[in-house]
């Protein structure tokens, strides 16, 4: 099993942490990513790790702001997630999205980089259902990716697990602490390294009546729907004037 010393992590606000709230770390998030640098900092004396990722930022701006600065650090592992972003949009050239991944995993394998992609979830019910096809048609694009390059996948769309909504955050779209969790472990499986985490249950939960159900989806769509709508009319974004978390390599 390959020990990383350089592990940097470049996407969106799932990368970030957001969800998963320390008031301790920078910009207030721990997150999945931090979740696996803590394991991975066991593992070798001269570790360092760096997380490029900021919330609100699509494909584009992945490679084009944050990818460049993670590879001047020549990590040897790097995780890139994203495109949920980009996804929701109306519109979405998914060959072209795909396409930029391609190239910027060839880039980072360039520099001797292994990389961690992942697949978006199955959205089977709820208010994203509608975007299954095309998110089902993204992922597939994702793995001929990993099949052709250095890349290793954390394919989320098969978790069935991963539809508790114990997971997810209140607003529906980013993982909760034991979400966070439940990721790191993935990421940490898929690169083969070993970790004292148990196996991960979660108890059955109780089912929601209708009524519960419908009184939940309307509290979430005044909380959540209008903010977001109002964000794409006016051009803003949840990124705007956030850094990144962990500009360069250090010790967690």
């Amino acid at each position: 099993m390959k020990n990383f010393h350089r592990f940097v992590a470049v996407g969106d606000s799932w990368t970030e942490g957001v969800g998963d709230p320390d008031p301790t770390r920078p910009n207030g998030l721990r997150g999945w990513a931090d979740r696996v640098a803590e394991v991975l900092a066991t593992r070798t004396d001269d570790f360092g790790y760096a997380n490029f990722a900021i919330r609100g930022h699509r494909v584009g701006e992945i490679v084009e702001q944050q990818l460049g600065p993670a590879l001047d650090l020549r990590p040897d592992l790097l995780t890139l997630q994203g495109a949920g972003n980009d996804i929701l949009r109306t519109r979405v050239d998914l060959d072209a999205l795909v396409g930029e991944i391609d190239t910027a995993v060839g880039r980072a394998n360039d520099v001797g980089a292994t990389v961690v992609l992942f697949t978006h979830g199955s959205p089977a019910s709820g208010p994203f259902a509608a975007l299954r096809g095309r998110i089902a048609i993204f992922n597939e694009l994702v793995r001929e990716v990993v099949d052709t390059r250095d890349a290793v996948l954390v394919d989320n769309w098969r978790i069935r697990e991963a539809r508790d909504t114990r997971l997810w955050d209140v607003d529906r779209v980013h993982l909760s602490p034991l979400g966070h969790h439940r990721a790191a472990l993935e990421v940490l499986d898929v690169l083969g390294v070993p970790h004292e985490h148990p196996v991960f249950e979660l108890s059955v939960a109780e089912a929601a009546t209708r009524q519960a159900r419908l009184r939940a989806d309307l509290g979430w769509a005044r909380t959540f729907v209008g903010p977001w709508a109002y964000r794409r009319l006016t051009g803003r974004s949840t990124g705007d004037g956030v850094q990144p978390k962990r500009p360069g390599l250090s010790p967690i």
